[in-house]
Formats: C-alpha cells, sequence, structure tokens
C-alpha cells in the first residue's frame, strides 16, 4: 500500500472517530467503541510493523493495554479521568514481561522484542484519550473538531506536496484552519483552541507520515493497518491534554 493511500485511511479513521463523538445523544458509547476499533486495529498490527520477533506476544499485551485504557477512561468517574491509567500501564510492562518468559527457542532478539512491545502498548494506550476529551467540558466538540482536523491533514499528506518537512507543515496549516472553521460553528469550544487542537494533531500526522515512509516492513497488509491508525491514536492523548491547557 502506497504512502498516499495510507494517508487517505488515516484521513478516513479520523472521520470516524469525529463522527463517532458527534453522536453524543449516545452518550460517550459510541467514541469509546471508535477508540476500541483503534487498538484493535493497531495491536493487530504493530509487531509486523516493527519486525518483531514474538508477534503473537505483542498483539495480546497492546491490545490488553489498549482497551484496559480504554475501559478505565470510560468508567473512572470524577476527575482527573486518567487518574488510573498509569495502573493499566504499569500491568502492561508486566505483561510484557510475562510474555516474554513464556516465548520459547532462546528468545532471540529480547531487548529489541521488550521495548517494541512496551512502545506499542504506549501507544495503544494513548487511545484513551480520546474518550477522555470527550467527557471533559468542551466534551464532543473538542473532539469533533481534533478529529477533523487530523483528516484535513493527513488528506494533505496524501497529496504530492507532502513529500517533504515543507509541504508536511501545509498540511498542519491547513489541519489548523479546518479546525479553527469547524470551532466556529460548535459549541464549548472557540475558534482558536480549534486552530491549536487542529495543529497538534497535525504535527502528529506529519511527524508519523516521515517516520513511517521509511520503514520497509510497510509492505505488509498487517503493518499497514497500524501505520495508518497510530496517528489517531496518539492524537488521542494530546487532543486531551489541548483541551486541558487552553480550555482550562
Amino acid at each position: 500500500m502506497t504512502v498516499t493511500t495510507r494517508a487517505v485511511w488515516t484521513a478516513v479513521l479520523s472521520a470516524v472517530v469525529a463522527a463517532a463523538a458527534a453522536l453524543d445523544d449516545y452518550g460517550i458509547l459510541p467514541l469509546t467503541a471508535a477508540a476500541g476499533v483503534l487498538v484493535l486495529l493497531l495491536a493487530a498490527g504493530w509487531g509486523p510493523l516493527l519486525r518483531l520477533p514474538a508477534q503473537g506476544g505483542t498483539t495480546v499485551v497492546v491490545a490488553v493495554a489498549g482497551l484496559g485504557a480504554v475501559a478505565v477512561a470510560w468508567a473512572t468517574q470524577g476527575e482527573p479521568v486518567l487518574r488510573n491509567v498509569p495502573l493499566v500501564l504499569a500491568m502492561a510492562l508486566v505483561l510484557a514481561f510475562v510474555a516474554e518468559m513464556l516465548r520459547r527457542g532462546g528468545r532471540p532478539r529480547l531487548v529489541e522484542s521488550v521495548s517494541g512491545t512496551v512502545t506499542g502498548a504506549v501507544v495503544a494506550v494513548c487511545a484513551s484519550g480520546w474518550v477522555a476529551a470527550g467527557r471533559s467540558e468542551a466534551g464532543a466538540s473538542l473532539v469533533v473538531v481534533s478529529a477533523l482536523g487530523l483528516a484535513v491533514a493527513a488528506a494533505v499528506s496524501a497529496t504530492p506536496v507532502a513529500r517533504s518537512w515543507a509541504g508536511s507543515l501545509v498540511g498542519v496549516a491547513l489541519g489548523a484552519v479546518a479546525a479553527g472553521g469547524v470551532a466556529t460553528l460548535l459549541p464549548s469550544i472557540d475558534p482558536v483552541s480549534g486552530l491549536v487542537a487542529g495543529a497538534v494533531t497535525g504535527l502528529v500526522v506529519a511527524v508519523l507520515r516521515l517516520l513511517f515512509e521509511r520503514q520497509p516492513a510497510l509492505t505488509g497488509r498487517w503493518a499497514v493497518l497500524a501505520a495508518v491508525t497510530a496517528p489517531v491514536a496518539v492524537g488521542g492523548i494530546l487532543v486531551f491534554v489541548v483541551g486541558r491547557l487552553v480550555l482550562a
């Protein structure tokens, strides 16, 4: 799958998150389900993406960590919403070591396997930020604005102009402008906050695009799943942080 096609699918996933947040008449459940899907897609492809030696164990650890964090963000009452997520991440670290202990055959590339699995768990846990952002004061408005900004930045990164750092920054700028524009139409969030959220999510797309286009394992379909999902997952925790800092 080409870089262009991967960028388009990242934009689609971002639009799905925005649509799930827009269904706030049903509460936070649609957004929680969307975050869970992001985790599963990431977990399925993280091992192949990094070419780790024990891909089955990596998939389990990443999925458990991500789904656990999403569930905790959904179920935790009161503030701070993510106060129990560090415990989930700590348990994921222990689980990563347990998975390595269960390996057979001499455990080749042990350090690489552990570090890659833990990194995947951290990225998966970031998806819980979408749920936390949806439960914040700005709520669905913050998530919709940020996800649409990310989608625009990803769509721009699918064009030839985004093949360099300068071109990628164009995508960041357009994502920020789009997010700011949408913010004028939604309650609970102002255009400046929308601009900041769009710029942050756009930067995630730009950085990961330049990183993954140099990763040869992206010829595999499972690796592609993780590559297109990672920007959306990482964007979740950053959107939550932006909401805390800008809208506080």
